[in-house]
Parts: C-alpha cells; sequence; structure tokens
C-alpha cells in the first residue's frame, strides 16, 4: 500500500478509497494506492501554500543547490527508480534507465544552472525623472498533472522549472505509475522546504479537484487533447494560468533522395518504443512515390524484427500497453479500420498475459480517416504516399495536433522549407525522437500551449513586474 506525501511526510488518504493498481506483464494485481478527493487536496495545497513564503524567497543558488543535490540522490538511487519504471509501467530495464533516470538526471541539473541566469530585461530612465526595472517572480503555487507513459521524467519536467522559479507544487500522478514520483518526493524532502512538493495520488476525479481548488494559480496538465481541453476550460472559472502539453500525431516525410535504410530503422524505433506511447512518436509515415514500396519494406522488416522480442525477450524494444483501456483502445483502431484500408504487418494482440499489442503497420488509409486524425498512443504507424512537396506538407499539417514532426531528405534547402512549413512544436531532419535539456518541448494547436526543458519554460513559472521609482531631484 502507497500513501500521499504531503507536507515532507508519507500520509494516509483522510478518504479511506483506494484502488489496486495492475501490473501491465501479467495483469496481475501489484499494489494500491489511493483515490485522493477534496480533504486530501485540502491538506496538500495547504502545506503547499506554506512552504510558499520561505521557498519564493530563497535565492537563486540556494534553490540550485537543493536543484543539484535532488539529482545527485536521483543518480544514487538509479535502480530503485528503474524497479519502479519497468514495473509500473512493463517497459524494458534499460529503456528505464536511459530514457528516464539518466535523463532526469540531466534534467535537474540544468534547470540547477538555469535559475541562476534569472533576470528582467530592461532597466533605465523610460521617463524623466523616473527608474523603472523589471522583477521576475514566482507565480505561485502550482497544480501538476502527469501521464502514465514516463511517470518519472513527466515528474521531472514539471517540478524542475516550478522549484527552480521559486513555486511550490501539488503533483498528481497517473494513478497506474504513482510510485517512481512517490520516491522523488520523498528524495526531494531533504533539500526543500516541508511541503514545497507534495504528491497526492488518484484517479480523474482527483485530477479534476486539483484544477478547481482555489489555491493554485497554475495548471500544468500533460495528457489528452480532450484532457486538456476540459483543463483549460475548469481552470478559466478561476482565471488561473494553465500549461498544457497534449496529443502528438507526429509525421515523418520521406522524400526520395532520403537515405532509405536508415530512415525505416528509425522511424520504426520512434514508433515502436514505449509501445509507441510516447506523444512525438511517428504514427504517420508520409512517402514519396518514388520510394513508398521500398520504405513499406523496410518499416514491414523493423515491425517483425520487434515482435520477435515479445514478450518481454532479451533486448526488447517494448514492453506492453500500460492498462486493459489503452490496449481496448489501440485494438479498435485497427479493428475498425475502413474498407480500403489493410494491416501490413502486426494488427492484434501478443499472447494472452499482458497487455503486449504487436508492432503495426498499416496501408490503404486515406486522411480522413480516424486511424489517421486521431493520436493511436500506440505501436501502429500508418502509411501514405505524396507526389511533391506541397502535397507532403498538406498531409503532415492535415490533423488537429502540432507537437513533432520529422524531415528525411539529403536535400538541405528542402529540409529548411518544409520545417518552416510545419505546424508544430518540433521538427527533427533525418532524425526522430531527440531531446536535450537546452531545447524547448511543446506544441501548436490541438497539442497545447507552453514549453516544457530550457530556460522558455522558466517563463511559464514565473510573472513580471514591472517597478517604477521617482528619482528626480527634491527641491529643497
Amino acid at each position: 500500500m502507497f500513501y500521499n506525501f504531503i507536507g515532507g511526510n508519507h500520509k494516509k488518504s483522510r478518504t479511506g478509497i483506494v484502488k489496486s493498481v495492475l501490473d501491465p506483464t501479467t495483469e496481475l494485481e501489484s499494489f494500491s494506492a489511493p483515490a485522493s478527493r477534496d480533504e486530501d487536496i485540502d491538506d496538500a495545497f495547504r502545506s503547499a501554500e506554506e512552504a510558499f513564503s520561505p521557498w519564493s524567497v530563497a535565492t537563486p543558488a540556494e534553490r540550485s543547490a537543493a536543484l543539484l543535490a535532488l539529482a545527485r540522490d536521483l543518480a544514487a538511487d538509479a535502480e530503485v527508480f528503474v524497479d519502479a519504471e519497468a514495473s509500473d509501467t512493463g517497459k524494458p530495464v534499460d529503456d528505464a534507465l536511459a530514457a528516464e533516470v539518466d535523463h532526469c538526471v540531466d534534467v535537474l541539473r540544468f534547470f540547477a544552472g538555469a535559475v541562476r541566469t534569472l533576470e528582467g530585461r530592461a532597466a533605465g530612465e523610460y521617463l524623466p525623472g523616473h527608474l523603472s526595472f523589471l522583477r521576475r517572480e514566482p507565480v505561485g503555487v502550482c497544480a501538476q498533472i502527469t501521464p502514465w507513459n514516463y511517470p518519472l521524467m513527466m515528474a521531472v519536467w514539471k517540478i524542475a522549472p516550478a522549484l527552480a522559479a521559486g513555486n511550490t507544487t501539488v503533483l498528481k500522478p497517473a494513478e497506474t505509475t504513482p510510485r517512481s514520483t512517490l520516491r522523488l518526493a520523498e528524495l526531494a524532502a531533504r533539500h526543500l522546504p516541508e511541503g514545497a512538493f507534495n504528491v497526492v495520488c488518484g484517479d480523474r476525479e482527483t485530477g479534476r479537484a486539483m484544477v478547481a481548488h482555489p489555491t493554485p494559480v497554475m495548471v500544468s496538465f500533460t495528457g489528452s487533447v480532450r484532457g486538456g481541453q476540459e483543463v483549460a476550460t475548469n481552470a478559466a472559472a478561476s482565471l488561473k494560468r494553465v500549461h498544457l502539453e497534449l496529443g502528438g500525431n507526429a509525421a515523418a516525410v520521406v522524400f526520395g533522395d532520403a537515405g532509405i535504410t536508415q530512415a525505416t530503422e528509425r522511424i520504426a524505433r520512434s514508433a515502436f518504443a514505449n509501445a509507441g506511447q510516447d506523444c512525438v512518436a511517428v504514427e504517420r509515415v508520409l512517402v514519396h512515390e518514388d520510394v513508398f514500396e521500398e520504405v513499406v519494406d523496410g518499416l514491414g522488416h523493423w515491425a517483425r524484427v520487434v515482435a520477435a522480442d515479445l514478450p518481454r525477450g532479451a533486448g526488447a524494444l517494448l514492453g506492453p500497453l500500460n492498462n486493459a483501456d489503452q490496449l481496448a483502445r489501440v485494438t479498435s483502431f485497427v479493428e475498425e479500420l475502413p474498407d480500403h484500408a489493410r494491416v501490413a504487418a502486426g494488427g492484434a494482440r501478443v499472447g494472452d498475459k499482458g497487455y503486449y499489442f504487436a508492432p503495426t503497420v498499416v496501408l490503404g488509409v486515406r486522411p480522413e480517416d480516424d486511424i489517421v486524425q486521431q493520436e493511436v498512443f500506440g505501436p501502429v504507424l500508418t502509411v501514405q504516399a505524396f507526389r511533391d512537396e506541397r502535397e507532403a506538407i498538406a498531409l503532415a499539417n492535415g490533423v488537429e495536433q502540432g507537437l513533432a514532426s520529422s524531415v528525411w531528405t539529403r536535400d538541405h534547402a528542402r529540409a529548411m522549407r518544409v520545417s518552416a512549413a510545419m505546424e508544430c512544436g518540433c521538427v527533427w531532419i533525418n532524425t526522430h525522437l531527440e531531446f536535450a535539456a537546452e531545447m524547448p518541448h511543446g506544441g501548436v494547436g490541438g497539442s497545447g500551449y507552453g514549453k516544457d526543458l530550457s530556460v522558455y519554460s522558466l517563463d511559464d513559472y514565473t510573472r513580471i513586474k514591472h517597478v517604477m521609482s521617482d528619482v528626480s531631484e527634491v527641491s529643497s
């Protein structure tokens, strides 16, 4: 049984509502955690509010030292975090170490440095006899909600800029993957004021109560487009600041001059890693008609190679889907394909135990099909042909999401034209699914607004105050 983490300590839920969490590899009960309700959420936000006073006035050097200490403790505790991530999500251990623990240590270290560079951008006399300067201040108490695909990574992406900027937070991890976030809070409590970082376990009802609570001034949410719309609507009632990182539906645009062998392998790995449960995973492959068959053959080959390691073979690239609902969702997309589409590889559940789904390639789809327009969030690729650059751009931009895409070509000028025309927050060229803490991550359109990572994320967690002083000479 796991508990909430409030005010620097583990705390039982006052509601007594408990939910079982299943192991996605076996479908057997793994542990239980509380489904927090109003009383628990009140406690957490009260604790965060009390911690805001000392933490918001801590110097950048003090906040930096705390984040560096947390990064050190996280690295030292890597084995515990890898076990929690691999157990809760079902992902391979190597993936949990590299994509989550090592990356999160780096992100914490980055923000430990970035916090010491924060400054206002103007100081001077803009009116005669009056001195103006800008203060960059923390926004206050934040409510943060994370998904189940990368539990530790998403928690660190949320708390690192928030704490670096001097805010305090209450974070709700996904109900199926709370363990690594709870452990992160334990480590953070060694270095932060009591209540600066609180964790409440729970379900969608818990998240709704957090958004509606009067204390937080900002809500940061990572999840589906529909979830983000609900958060934005509910937060608007009290004019809370909102940061949304929502669904993707990434396109990989492959031109005829691309290195096809390299492109098909990298696209397949970017599509099937983490069982496709990544907001920037490739879901749509758009291929010039001259190399269409070659690319389809390559993608089918890699789908079969990856499938051969299921379930949980040595060196497996992917584990199961996270939960039964997600397995049902992915299955329905494939089973309800229109008559003009067909499955070229995969297309079904693997085994009868665990939420495994075979890497899948679908051909013959049309731009208006549901499997093209919606984010599947599973190991499923659709492949469409295009005739020219203009059509490729139209297909890539022809969905409501705008989080990421990639362009595959040896023509630099073409890569620059197409990347400029892409309506999304990130464009990779001849690669996909690569991140650097120094670079921003976030989308446009149906993929939300606001940035994770980089110094740009600090803009979301700070407010600007203009201070003007009369410095004119006083007549005696």
